[in-house]
């Protein structure tokens, strides 16, 4: 085994050629080649793409306003007339709404928040509905105890109020 390039075997042994390979209780591996490095990726710069997008939204609204101007003057006289007339109606009947809610909420005599949760509702059944629930009562919340009976456990007659059954007592007890 005179040639060391190809092999070497002992106990910590190596080998000295530029191709060996060690075998033994220390086995060496010749060192991996290096790596080439990986190009780098280019990383986006949102901030540019940020700008970019909002270039092309400022262009795009002003084109949507071009285009809504070109839109109400095409219109005639009489469809912008129609319009308002629809915007105005529209405004009496959410007043209209707005007012019934309220003396909703005044005849039920409900909070400010109560009476905040009957606006998004616009069916006036369930207004009341809704209002009636929320309405504060009187007794506390919870389980109630029943109110006592006072001829419960009697004799049958009238019941003896604190004073007869006091005298009563003392009436037993002195022999009477």
């Amino acid at each position: 085994m005179s040639d060391t390039s190809s092999m070497a075997i002992g106990a910590g042994a190596e080998a000295s050629g530029s191709s060996s390979t060690a075998i033994g209780a220390n086995t060496f591996a010749p060192a991996p080649p290096a790596q080439a490095e990986a190009p780098a990726v280019k990383e986006t710069d949102w901030k540019a793409e940020a700008r970019k997008w909002e270039e092309r939204a400022k262009s795009n609204s002003s084109a949507a306003e071009r285009l809504a101007e070109i839109e109400e003057a095409s219109k005639s006289a009489e469809q912008k007339a129609a319009e308002r007339l629809a915007n105005a109606e529209r405004a009496v009947a959410d007043a209209e709404a707005k007012v019934i809610r309220r003396d909703i909420a005044l005849e039920h005599k409900l909070t400010a928040e109560d009476a905040a949760l009957l606006d998004t509702i616009t069916d006036e059944t369930t207004l009341r509905a809704l209002a009636a629930r929320l309405t504060p009562s009187d007794e506390p919340f919870g389980v109630r105890a029943p109110k006592p009976d006072r001829n419960q456990g009697g004799d049958g007659g009238s019941a003896a109020t604190l004073g007869d059954q006091f005298a009563g007592f003392f009436t037993k007890q002195l022999g009477g």
